[in-house]
């Protein structure tokens, strides 16, 4: 498949509050299995589109429909002193993190466009991570039995830089990955991140002894988005389609 062949809807809603930016996941989705529900029995089928999101959360933590509670290693109360939100939603994976200076990415595709393999849309949103870091002198790779991206990942070092978690119905996709740059990692020892008690977890800022713009890593990983899922990435308001 060539770039041009297939078009990926994107927008940066900056910093939004968790609640909302699930809502609007939850809109597209929806709109998207519909859509191809219909066309099962349409005359003439209307094509599904492709979408990609961009954001920052306040702190919020989030527990995958299989995680378990206890990795919250606090209390509701301290969480509510603290300010920090916690979600139970309907994603895969355990328990997580998002916050300031991690940029958390939203994909909501029709894999019947792309991939009907979910292990390999996880492989190439994973790769799209390993490509960005590594325009950041960041050699990351992957962990056998694990989703996300590791630094270090075949050594006792091994540290998570990049968290996947993802939803599929109808082959459409929701949900995605929330990749570390300049994030507070302290929010990290309040939960056991994604259930793994033996690991640790990392950021870009951490890696490269210094704040980096969310700016220049956004850019990077839209680029290697677009060169992954074999796409070309269109700047518009999801609020267009729904």
């Amino acid at each position: 498949m060539n770039k041009s062949d297939k078009t990926v809807y994107f927008e940066d809603l900056g910093t939004t509050d968790y609640r909302q930016a699930w809502e609007l996941q939850t809109r597209l989705f929806d709109r998207t299995r519909a859509r191809k529900t219909a066309n099962r029995t349409a005359e003439h089928p209307l094509p599904t589109e492709d979408f990609l999101l961009l954001t920052q959360h306040p702190p919020v933590y989030t527990l995958g429909r299989h995680g378990d509670p206890s990795h919250l290693l606090v209390s509701p109360e301290t969480l509510q002193r603290e300010g920090v939100g916690f979600f139970r939603i309907d994603r895969g994976g355990d328990i997580t993190f998002h916050g300031p200076g991690q940029i958390v990415g939203y994909p909501i595709l029709d894999l019947d466009h792309f991939t009907p393999d979910i292990h390999r849309y996880v492989f190439l949103l994973e790769e799209t991570v390993i490509r960005t870091l590594a325009d950041f002198a960041v050699t990351a790779g992957r962990v056998a039995g694990r989703s996300g991206v590791w630094i270090e990942p075949e050594s006792p070092r091994a540290r998570k830089i990049c968290a996947v978690g993802v939803r599929t119905s109808r082959w459409v996709t929701m949900h995605g990955f929330a990749l570390n740059v300049n994030t507070p990692l302290e929010y990290f020892r309040q939960i056991v991140p994604c259930g793994i008690s033996d690991r640790g977890v990392t950021s870009l800022a951490q890696e490269t002894g210094g704040e980096i713009p969310l700016s220049r890593v956004k850019d990077r990983l839209l680029t290697h988005f677009a060169d992954v899922f074999a796409c070309r990435l269109v700047p518009e308001t999801m609020a267009n389609f729904l």
